[in-house]
């Protein structure tokens, strides 16, 4: 399995760099934007006051991501949520290259069309700098978890670290690896 490429990385060097070189017309090779990693966090508030709330969340993170996370500590203390500097409220993941590919495939192949009522995904969530970022409230859309293991619903944020200068140049990469973003809105014109 080590010579086998994932399905996206094959999508990516074969048809997706084309396409945006064509759109765009870049004259070097290394403008071309590209997914750099993808970052998964999940954050237990429930955990200040039971640990196996954060057990169970990193259980379900490794087998969502395919590695151990991080947990995440509280920077500082906050009386009113019993809440300590330096106490476990999260975890978090980052992957790149194969596994990166691997969790993008599934995303969008799988997980997404699992979402109750799902529409598309909001094609402005990008941070400006052509990152995207996008919640999820419940982890059990993931077909790798046992829903009689993980009883309690947990949400997530999954971030899309691209090297594209601008939202545009990371909406057309996301766009041709197949993201189902939200139909644009016709604005309306007036005909009288």
């Amino acid at each position: 399995m080590a010579d086998s490429k994932p399905r996206m990385q094959v999508r990516y060097e074969e048809t997706v760099r084309k396409a945006l070189v064509e759109k765009h017309s870049y004259a070097n090779p290394h403008q071309v934007p590209r997914i750099e990693k993808i970052t998964l966090n999940m954050g237990v508030g429930a955990a200040t006051g039971d640990k196996k709330v954060l057990d169970l969340a990193v259980d379900a993170m490794t087998e969502i991501a395919g590695q151990k996370p991080v947990l995440t500590l509280a920077r500082k203390s906050i009386a009113g949520f019993r809440l300590r500097e330096g106490m476990p409220i999260g975890c978090m993941v980052t992957l790149r290259r194969q596994r990166m590919y691997e969790f993008l495939d599934r995303l969008i192949s799988i997980v997404l069309p699992r979402v109750r009522d799902f529409r598309g995904i909001n094609r402005n969530a990008f941070d400006g700098r052509g990152n995207y970022t996008l919640g999820l409230s419940e982890q059990l859309v993931f077909s790798e978890l046992n829903p009689d293991k993980f009883t309690r619903p947990q949400g997530m944020n999954i971030t899309i670290v691209t090297s594209a200068r601008t939202n545009d140049e990371a909406r057309d990469l996301l766009a041709e690896f197949g993201m189902p973003f939200k139909a644009e809105k016709k604005k309306k014109t007036d005909a009288a």
